[in-house]
């Protein structure tokens, strides 16, 4: 099990492992490791490392690797493809608190009403990663690109799929489309909603509409809600 503060280091290779120089200076300069202390590593693909640091610099700190432990993936993981929302802070949030809540995949969303197009995915790579430390987890979430609507309806694999709308028709509440252990992909749209066009080609490629509840929410407050609900089922 990680201590309090856990490092990240994606693909380690070999026993004697190097901290980048971020990292390096959080373990040597704010927690005021020294040599011959035990650290905690993740490479945020499943697998926890006990270290201890054998050496350091003024900017880099190397630890040798004592032991690993390994966190089978969940049963079942959701994919939650959500569009961009204008000021890029609030999406930060939602990838902030989806990776607590275990989240496997997140996929900005490109759609017709879409008020934002790019964004920085170095900053939000390194959001996850934050987010992965902080709460002691062993898998990372995967950052897709930015993605078109089409292409991620038409390339879904996931058995249960649903598309969040604010339409009048008769819409499956969240809750009842989730089933524990099996993997789902949840659209979430812009400010503006989804286009009408946008949801029947969704529906025309197996997605169910799907209700948050009778409250407007915010898009990222739609995604953090579709990640609670997932993470709840499978702590059931």
């Amino acid at each position: 099990m990680p201590d309090t503060h856990l490092y990240y280091v994606p693909k380690p290779t070999g026993d004697l492992v190097a901290l980048d120089e971020e990292e390096s200076r959080h373990l040597l300069t704010v927690m005021r490791r020294r040599t011959g202390d035990l650290v905690q590593l993740t490479d945020g693909q499943g697998v926890f490392y006990d270290a201890e640091l054998v050496e350091a610099t003024k900017r880099q700190a190397y630890v040798r690797v004592i032991a690993t432990h390994s966190v089978p993936a969940p049963a079942g993981r959701l994919h939650v493809a959500i569009a961009l929302t204008k000021q890029i802070d609030r999406f930060e949030w939602f990838l902030e608190k989806a990776t607590e809540l275990g989240v496997g995949r997140i996929t900005p969303l490109l759609c017709h009403r879409s008020e934002r197009t790019s964004f920085r995915a170095e900053r939000l790579e390194k959001i996850l990663v934050a987010a992965l430390k902080q709460s002691l987890q062993a898998w990372l979430p995967q950052l897709q690109p930015l993605t078109p609507l089409a292409d991620v309806v038409k390339q879904a694999a996931e058995p249960v799929r649903g598309i969040a709308w604010c339409g009048d028709f008769a819409r499956t509440p969240l809750q009842r489309l989730l089933r524990p252990g099996v993997d789902a992909l949840v659209l979430i749209g812009p400010e503006g909603d989804f286009t009408l066009e946008e949801v029947a080609l969704a529906q025309a490629h197996g997605f169910v509409a799907v209700s948050l509840g009778a409250s407007r929410l915010r898009t990222e407050t739609a995604g953090l809600l579709t990640a609670a609900a997932y993470r709840l089922l499978l702590s059931e």
